[in-house]
């Protein structure tokens, strides 16, 4: 099988993830709830990888970093966490259903929603950001890469719009944490919402929140936390006030060997080897008659993701094709992001999306290449 579904999840991984991952469910305890071996020995890993977390991002402490079960779980801590009734939030077309769906059930309880407009290519403005700035704002919330176009967003530029008006910003990283490096310090992000199993290689169901030191987000969720146990309201403190209840400390120690693999390795270099397998196939199939191309590919940095549609075929009959035929996987239909979709006009036919890890070659490019051609007739 050609795996190209890495926006999903990357399929892949370090063998020392696996390694980690085996040895943790041989070895650890519970973090934090005795002082066995076991359980110090799992303290120590999910500290070292709150650790790297915060020097991967350059937050103030590791104490900011909170461990999630995934960026869905960190949105909606983040969103529902910061956001009360009256307050007004500002967000884009580009964003996928983790930002949105919370944004809209707060939308239910009296918080105001703007959204900012997208182009057929999927892009925004971003002085439309300000123009939508009123005097109940109190978050701005976007993606930093569309997991559907591959476009970037600067966030650094949100960012500096957010700080002059005194708005919380809160970035999804989904599909750019393990490739694009992120400063939250220098990008002025408030809140940074990641997973693990994407590109920084963890396993599934591990993620993360960075909260910027002085800022309080009420918890989703409370209960155990190994500490504090005679409060009635759980602690305060972070990351224990975003940690309710045991955390994953198997796929934990999982992402902490790929935490270590991705600083050994350079995303620098797992970036260049990604894009440069983008282009391949991009330039092998632009000029194909009847195969369109969403997003725009006037600049060279962007996600490792290029989004087709053939002819007026369903997006789901192609993957199918592909998959049978062919035996690479893609992703077709919705990439539940509804916004996005509306914008480029593949409401109803979706779209075949095929995302690159730098495990792929371009030996597999070229059989894909190879197939659409093959499938027009080109």
């Amino acid at each position: 099988m050609i795996y190209f579904d890495n926006a999903a999840t990357t399929m892949r991984k370090p063998q020392q993830v696996t390694d980690a991952v085996i040895h943790a469910m041989n070895s650890l305890g519970n973090a934090g709830r005795g002082v066995h071996e076991a359980s110090l020995e799992a303290a120590r890993t999910v500290y070292g990888t709150r650790a790297k977390l915060a020097e991967f991002f350059n937050a103030e402490d590791a104490k900011q970093i909170a461990f999630t079960a995934n960026s869905t779980e960190a949105l909606n801590i983040a969103i529902k966490g910061v956001l009360e009734p009256g307050d007004h939030a500002i967000t884009t077309e580009l964003e996928h259903n983790s930002v949105l769906r919370p944004l809209y059930e707060m939308e239910e309880k009296g918080v105001e929603l703007s959204i900012v407009k997208s182009n057929r290519t999927g892009t925004i403005d971003y002085d439309d950001f300000e123009k939508l700035i009123k005097e109940n704002t109190r978050v701005i919330v976007c993606t930093n890469g569309s997991n559907l176009t591959g476009n970037l967003v600067d966030v650094a530029r949100v960012g500096q719009i957010a700080r002059k008006h005194g708005l919380i910003f809160i970035v999804d990283a989904s599909q750019t944490a393990g490739v694009f490096p992120i400063d939250v310090q220098a990008m002025n992000i408030d809140i940074l919402c990641f997973t693990g199993h994407k590109s920084l290689l963890g396993p599934q169901g591990t993620g993360g929140i960075y909260v910027r030191e002085g800022l309080a987000v009420n918890p989703l969720k409370c209960g155990g936390s190994g500490v504090q146990t005679y409060l009635k309201k759980h602690p305060d403190d972070m990351p224990t006030a975003l940690e309710a209840g045991t955390l994953n400390g198997h796929g934990i120690a999982g992402l902490d060997a790929a935490l270590e693999y991705l600083m050994e390795t350079g995303i620098d270099t797992i970036r260049e080897k990604e894009q440069a397998l983008m282009w391949r196939f991009y330039n092998g199939i632009k000029d194909i008659h009847n195969i369109k191309i969403y997003g725009d590919f006037s600049g060279t940095e962007r996600c490792p993701i290029v989004t087709i549609n053939l002819g007026e075929y369903d997006s789901s009959d192609v993957s199918d094709e592909l998959f049978v035929t062919y035996g690479i996987s893609t992703r077709p239909g919705a990439h539940c992001a509804p916004l996005m979709h509306k914008a480029l006009g593949t409401v109803e036919q979706g779209a075949v999306r095929f995302s690159f890890s730098h495990y792929n070659t371009e030996e597999e490019v070229d059989t894909a290449i190879a197939a659409l051609r093959e499938l027009t007739g080109a």
